[in-house]
């Protein structure tokens, strides 16, 4: 007798099955109310930033413009898989299509990408305004700003085609249970009955590419930046100058220090219980508490978001 998780078939699964805390019941509602809370705050917080940013003249500068990019990122990011997730957690049927299954990687990993690159570019306006002032508008002009935002976009979605390609030829012999919340390309390879060494040595190559390589543009950045600031005499200038880059330090840290476990091990060994956990907070958490960080953290957003708000009130009447 064939077990629910393994057959002879070489067809694709009509469907998988998302595991996600369904083996610890009592975890269920209150991570159900945590996940509705943490989607509707990472809502409001990005769509407030990108009006703000689209809005508020004093935010047209290069910096604001990657910003809303992010945020942008971040909505999607959470409604590619957050809706899932409470369909999910709030029936007794956790399935996902096997076409929504390889939509929701595809796009999960197309914005990953993205993210990676645009903060890079966040990284590389920071130097620019702080180790190259006077250059600054010359330098970052509303051109190059787009293109790097283009190339954000256009290789990230170069990286997911990739992943798509390859990982949808796997077959799965009849396999069809996934221990994660939602649909991501390491699961995929961890639940293949095939030999996955290329799908392993392509994610490898892919993520020293499109994670390492603009880690240590970022981190080189930031080590000109500290450098400049040292050499400012006054230590009020110097507390502005490292106030203009800790919001973006924070983001930085709380997005690649996650992906860096994920996708720095071999898929085919990485701890799937672990990993479940560790998507769930980049996915999730991260886009959360990335608006937050930079409203509270940064004087010009707080005051575009006061004006967005009177204005918001004055045209409703109150």
């Amino acid at each position: 007798m064939k077990s629910d998780n393994q057959s002879f078939s070489g067809d694709p699964p009509p469907a998988f099955i998302l595991l996600g805390v369904s083996d610890r019941p009592w975890l269920e509602l209150p991570l159900f109310v945590v996940l509705l809370l943490s989607y509707v705050l990472a809502m409001l917080g990005n769509v407030a930033i990108i009006l703000a940013s689209r809005l508020d003249p004093q935010l047209h500068s290069p910096m604001y413009v990657f910003l809303s990019h992010l945020s942008f990122l971040d909505l999607c990011y959470t409604t590619t898989t957050v809706p899932q997730m409470l369909v999910n957690m709030g029936s007794s049927k956790k399935t996902i299509s096997y076409g929504g299954c390889t939509v929701q990687y595809a796009v999960f990993h197309w914005l990953g990408c993205t993210e990676c690159v645009v903060l890079a570019a966040m990284a590389l306006d920071r130097y620019v305004a702080i180790c190259e002032p006077l250059r600054y508008a010359v330098l970052m002009h509303r051109a190059l700003c787009q293109q790097l935002v283009a190339l954000a976009w256009l290789s990230g979605f170069g990286n997911s085609l990739v992943q798509v390609v390859l990982t949808v030829q796997l077959p799965f012999c009849g396999r069809q249970v996934l221990n994660n919340f939602f649909c991501e390309v390491p699961a995929m390879i961890k639940l293949s009955c095939a030999d996955t060494t290329v799908n392993d040595a392509t994610m490898a190559v892919l993520v020293a590419f499109f994670v390492l390589v603009p880690l240590v543009l970022i981190l080189l950045s930031y080590g000109f930046i500290a450098r400049t600031v040292l050499r400012i005499q006054s230590s009020k200038g110097q507390r502005k100058a490292f106030g203009t880059c800790s919001s973006h330090l924070m983001v930085v840290s709380l997005f690649y220090l996650p992906a860096i476990y994920m996708y720095l091990q071999p898929p085919s060994s990485y701890s799937q219980e672990q990993g479940k956990f560790i998507s769930l907070f980049y996915s999730m958490i991260t886009p959360t508490l990335n608006p937050f960080i930079y409203t509270l953290r940064n004087r010009d957003v707080k005051g575009a978001l006061r004006r967005l708000l009177a204005r918001i009130w004055s045209l409703c009447g109150w």
